[in-house]
């Protein structure tokens, strides 16, 4: 499949209505590849500002030691509105993703995949543009309902909404609160899952999630790349 051609100049209600055609595309059945590099993506912004910052962060497998990162301050080109805020912070990450050296084989988002109310979070829409595999990664549910997992690390529970399977909810860290993970594009949930656990070891967060986390906060305070 090739990347789409995204559409920025869209209406609430056109997004809305371009969701659901984007959605149709995404691949939420096939395993992720193998991987050796891992992007972490991830975008901050000033309450009431225009700009948005967008940061990337490329590590490699083993040893989720930093190979590039690229941070950047865009103009906001969609207004906030709750559901819609794909259309909002990608057009900054895709910019961001263009400045990259290398091409990423997996890449992780702060946010949804699938579990989304119109199944089209930032991860999957990301996924759609880029042509990539990707996952999302998010600290609070969207939508859906779980039932609370175990205590333990790896311990996990369904996350359904309207009959559907739509994410995870993962616990990465003992008696810590759980994370939302949801297949992105060209993933399934199982190698989702486990690609999460693989990253994530002293702290809640993935490694490469805290990485570009810190980065873009970096950026958005005045900081380089």
């Amino acid at each position: 499949m090739n990347p789409i051609t995204p559409r920025w100049d869209l209406t609430p209600a056109e997004a809305r209505a371009e969701q659901a055609t984007l959605a149709s595309l995404v691949d939420s059945t096939t395993p992720l590849p193998t991987w050796r590099t891992l992007a972490s993506a991830d975008v901050s912004f000033d309450r009431g500002s225009e700009f948005l910052y967008a940061a990337v962060v490329v590590v490699e497998a083993t040893s989720i030691e930093v190979i590039e990162r690229v941070g950047l301050k865009a103009p906001a080109r969609f207004p906030y509105v709750p559901g819609l805020l794909s259309f909002r912070e990608a057009p900054a990450l895709l910019e961001a993703f263009g400045l990259l050296k290398s091409r990423p084989d997996v890449v992780l988002c702060d946010g949804q995949g699938i579990a989304h109310p119109r199944r089209l979070g930032i991860a999957s829409h990301l996924g759609l543009c880029l042509d990539l595999p990707t996952v999302g990664c998010a600290k609070s549910r969207l939508c859906g309902r779980f039932e609370t997992p175990g205590p333990n690390r790896g311990d996990q529970s369904p996350l359904v909404d309207r009959g559907e399977r739509i994410g995870t909810v993962l616990r990465t860290r003992d008696r810590v609160a759980p994370l939302f993970v949801s297949p992105g594009h060209r993933a399934d949930l199982a190698s989702a899952v486990e690609l999460v656990l693989a990253t994530t070891r002293k702290y809640r967060l993935p490694i490469p999630a805290r990485l570009a986390h810190d980065f873009v906060n970096e950026v958005r305070r005045g900081g380089g790349q």
